[in-house]
């Protein structure tokens, strides 16, 4: 029966379960354990990997069971170990919310009173390991109530909690062939058109049948009466079993179809293939197959007997192409926003993500970040993004900005030169960001604190370091009028004015997230000013962005123009020319717009794979940058 349910599944706690340790036990203790609230409809775990997305599915599963025909046992390995060793015990807990008043009936003597006056139906799984030199001797109890100390949790009730389960890294073309227990068989005995095929209408007179079970039965009577097979069967039965008898013993053999005929028989004889633009079967890549495979596990879904359809999905990626990726997405969130009617109440859905694709998909809100162990929803409420924030990165928080969600540091800058030559720079001083697990998000001049608002909450911070990199942009003396434009002269301001100035554009640090602004200009100013070396390289670098604007030079020419920069910066050098004025002749084609800032960068790190640089050649905010998202915090 499918009653229209409205209780989902609203909260998920887990103490000493593999990454997640236990509770405090007195204060100043860390929390190591899991405490993770869900939403009714979306929600997508992100995270790197062994942060403890899957920890959170299994935990799902082992408390609830799942549809399919697996079994999850527990071993010695799911016990968390912490600094005093392995733990002995460890306790999950499933909490159901909103139960409308017929649900609540259905779990009358299961249910616990919230201290908010409303009713919850916990699930508490307990396991305690027997013997540490046996991994398999583990003691396990299923019962109600939020220390698990209600009724057990009957056969029943616990049908109805089932939840649909999609491994990662999944054999979909495996899972959809025919066979003894097929995962094909289960999903369409699930279907409610199925019932009524179990019944044998099989008419030995006419021969008629329409049902399942009486299609199987008469032909299990016409392969019997088959001209070949009772030849056969004629000749082993005349030819040699007669002639192994004794005394008054009769041997005779029978060939028939191999079962009997029931409802599950015909059905581990269906398999389910693909056709996609083509009148004929083809075998398909693992992605086609792969959502095939997602189509089915729904329909089951859509037609089960559970009171809270949840579906548990790992990598949904898993071998789909991006576009695909975001089809299956639109699907599921369809399909969990679906308004509820008669038999078809809506699917929660908690999947786990290693996809700048999908977490791009979705609205922020949806997503819950998983961290060494740790959990931060981003739902209103809880970060310190407000409405506008969200609605603007539901709008702007692309797949190459995804990226930040599975970064151990996040660097955020202004512009694509930035992105494209910072990477460059801390790779050339031995901070790579790739050996460091930086992720570098440009956000294209604005929004720049509305990305890092995302890792900012009140309470536990999220355990990710966040560099705001900008400019000062105050202009240094000497700068015409030309280039100066509408920007103040830091020569023409007090120390406590500039200060304010600089203190004003890092007002919104806080947590993990610090904004390390330029020691004079912009990046490409402060780059030619910091060194003689910066000032070659980056001469250099301005030069070939001129020479690029309209035709890309060939190696020779870029050769040729590399050759002549570093010559006059030597020239600058060997006259005294300082190396502030010499900055500003460098900067001043990029400035006018005679060359492109982006065009630059790359030519800079082009220029660096082959220049020595150390962190004294880069200005001094670039350094305390890179050491802060290089650091563990």
């Amino acid at each position: 029966m499918n009653v229209g349910a409205s209780l989902y599944l609203a909260c998920l706690y887990a103490e000493n379960f593999r990454i997640f340790g236990a509770t405090p036990q007195k204060d100043g203790d860390e929390d190591a354990s899991l405490s993770l609230d869900f939403g009714p409809a979306t929600n997508v775990l992100v995270g790197e990997n062994d942060s403890g997305k899957t920890a959170i599915i299994d935990a799902i599963r082992l408390s609830l069971l799942t549809t399919a025909a697996d079994f999850y046992r527990i071993t010695r390995d799911d016990f968390h170990v912490g600094p005093d060793g392995r733990a002995d015990t460890f306790k999950i807990t499933c909490g159901f919310k909103d139960l409308s008043t017929d649900e609540q009936a259905v779990f009358l003597e299961l249910l616990t009173a919230d201290g908010d006056g409303s009713v919850a139906l916990y699930v508490t799984v307990k396991a305690e390991l027997m013997d540490p030199l046996r991994p398999h001797r583990v003691a396990v109890t299923t019962r109600t109530g939020r220390d698990g100390q209600g009724p057990a949790l009957d056969g029943a009730a616990r049908e109805l909690l089932k939840a649909t389960y999609l491994r990662p890294l999944r054999d979909a073309e495996a899972e959809l062939r025919s066979g003894r227990g097929s995962r094909l068989s289960q999903i369409l005995a699930g279907y409610p058109a199925m019932r009524a095929q179990g019944e044998d209408d099989f008419d030995e007179k006419t021969g008629n049948a329409s049902t399942l079970v009486g299609i199987l039965r008469r032909a299990e009577r016409q392969i019997g009466d088959n001209d070949a097979v009772t030849a056969a069967r004629d000749d082993i039965n005349t030819g040699y079993l007669q002639k192994f008898s004794i005394g008054s013993d009769v041997l005779r053999g029978e060939i028939g179809v191999a079962g009997d005929a029931t409802l599950a028989r015909a059905l581990e004889r269906l398999e389910l293939t693909l056709f996609a633009g083509t009148g004929e079967w083809t075998r398909h890549g693992l992605g086609y197959n792969n959502a095939l495979f997602m189509a089915a596990e729904l329909l089951l879904l859509n037609n089960n007997n559970a009171f809270a359809p949840l579906l548990l999905i790992e990598e949904p990626e898993a071998h789909l192409h991006p576009q695909l990726q975001t089809r299956i997405m639109d699907l599921l969130r369809d399909r969990a926003g679906a308004a509820k009617t008669a038999g078809t109440p809506p699917v929660q859905v908690i999947l786990t993500t290693h996809s700048p694709n999908l977490a791009s998909a979705i609205p922020v809100e949806h997503l819950t970040l998983v961290a060494r162990g740790s959990t931060f929803r981003l739902a209103p409420g809880v970060t310190r993004l407000d409405e506008g924030d969200y609605a603007f990165l539901t709008r702007f928080l692309d797949v190459t900005k995804a990226n930040l969600f599975f970064a151990r540091g996040v660097a955020i800058v202004e512009g694509d030169a930035e992105a494209i030559v910072l990477p460059a720079l801390a790779q050339a001083v031995g901070k790579s960001f790739n050996e460091c697990g930086v992720s570098v998000v440009g956000v294209g001049g604005v929004g720049l604190f509305r990305y890092s608002r995302i890792f900012q909450r009140e309470g536990e911070q999220i355990p990710v370091a966040v560099a705001c990199i900008r400019d000062r942009d105050l202009v240094p003396a000497g700068t015409s009028a030309e280039m100066r434009k509408k920007l103040k002269c830091s020569a023409e301001m007090t120390k406590e004015e500039i200060d304010k100035h600089v203190e004003g554009l890092r007002e919104e640090d806080d947590g993990h997230v610090r904004t390390f602004v330029s020691d004079h200009w912009t990046l490409e100013y402060d780059l030619a000013a910091a060194s003689w070396t910066m000032a070659t390289l980056m001469h250099q670098a301005v030069r070939a962005a001129v020479a690029s604007k309209n035709t890309w030079p060939t190696a020779e020419k870029l050769a040729d123009l590399d050759r002549s920069a570093r010559d006059e910066v030597t020239k600058w050098r060997e006259n005294n020319v300082p190396l502030e004025k010499v900055a500003l002749d460098i900067y001043e084609p990029l400035r006018m717009s005679r060359g492109s800032k982006p065009i630059a960068a790359h030519h800079a790190a082009r220029l660096l794979q082959e220049t020595p640089v150390t962190e004294d050649d880069l200005p001094p905010y670039l350094t305390a940058a890179f050491t802060y998202l290089c650091s563990e915090v």
